[in-house]
């Protein structure tokens, strides 16, 4: 049994873990020590012109140096407005992002699919679950993908509970359908959480993605969700381990991917708040005998 437990644990990748660092440096080597220091070793790509070659390479390499990956570049907008002129400047803005991944070395750029909701650039619509939706996503991801025809990055859409991809299911109808290498998955677990059974059965959940999905996955994002009781459904999120997210299942699942996604913190309202969230999934990944990069 000691052998077979060991043969288990040597398959496990070390986790990389990141977050935002509150530093305000501007030198490359800085900023990846800063990240060290908060014993992260994959972090978000900062804002930084695609034309700039220079600075990309000088971030590239410092944070090489320093064993800090690039997760993913963000570019939250929505690709679905009904203003037309709006859709175009988002989709640029969405092209333009792929391709600093793609120069950067990030493991992806990530958008949501987008909203018919003509109040709400992410909020929810009857029509965000219709084939028209699905259509939209799959012509707009083509597109993305094509203009950067990139080699080691990936574009991504948010996983969304009341959008395209807003289950497993409907995330392997999107890489069938959209048919291109450079197509990844997402995966923030929390937004998937749109039901009490979800939310009580999390467990089950999870491993779904990682089964179905797990080759896919690109990126991660670490949140926690608890359930503040009210006449009808309400989830908010928290810091990891302040709800109630399987993290053990995430983080060996996570650990089991040869490809190393990293789980990037989000969303906490405070340093305070992030510090708690990453010595919580360090301290619980410690605990199931899995490192972290």
């Amino acid at each position: 049994m000691a052998a077979a437990s060991s043969r288990s644990a040597s398959a496990q990748m070390p986790i990389r873990l990141g977050g935002p660092t509150f530093s305000d440096a501007d030198d490359p080597g800085e900023l990846a020590l800063a990240h060290r220091k908060l014993g992260y070793s994959a972090a978000y790509v900062p804002v930084i012109s695609v034309a700039d070659s220079g600075k990309i390479r000088a971030f590239r390499d410092a944070f090489a140096t320093h064993n800090v990956i690039f997760a993913e570049v963000g570019r939250w907008v929505n690709l679905m407005d009904a203003d037309a002129l709006a859709r175009a400047r988002h989709l640029a803005t969405v092209i333009d992002g792929l391709a600093l991944a793609e120069a950067i070395g990030a493991r992806c750029c990530v958008d949501i699919a987008g909203s018919f909701n003509a109040t709400s650039w992410f909020g929810p619509h009857p029509d965000n679950f219709s084939k028209r939706h699905f259509d939209a996503a799959v012509e707009n991801a083509r597109k993305i993908i094509d203009a950067v025809k990139p080699t080691r990055t990936r574009f991504c859409y948010e996983m969304s509970g009341w959008a395209h991809p807003h289950d497993v299911e409907s995330s392997l109808r999107l890489l069938k359908a959209v048919d291109r290498k450079g197509f990844g998955v997402h995966l923030d677990p929390c937004n998937l959480i749109n039901s009490p059974g979800k939310f009580y059965d999390n467990t089950s959940l999870l491993l779904e993605c990682f089964k179905k999905l797990g080759r896919w996955v690109t990126s991660c994002h670490a949140k926690d969700l608890v359930w503040d009781v009210e006449m009808n459904l309400h989830f908010r999120e928290v810091a990891p381990g302040k709800g109630t997210l399987d993290y053990g299942t995430l983080l060996k699942s996570l650990a089991a991917l040869p490809q190393q996604p990293p789980l990037m913190l989000e969303h906490m309202q405070t340093p305070q708040e992030y510090t708690a969230g990453r010595d919580y999934i360090i301290k619980k990944g410690r605990e199931l005998g899995l490192s972290f990069a």
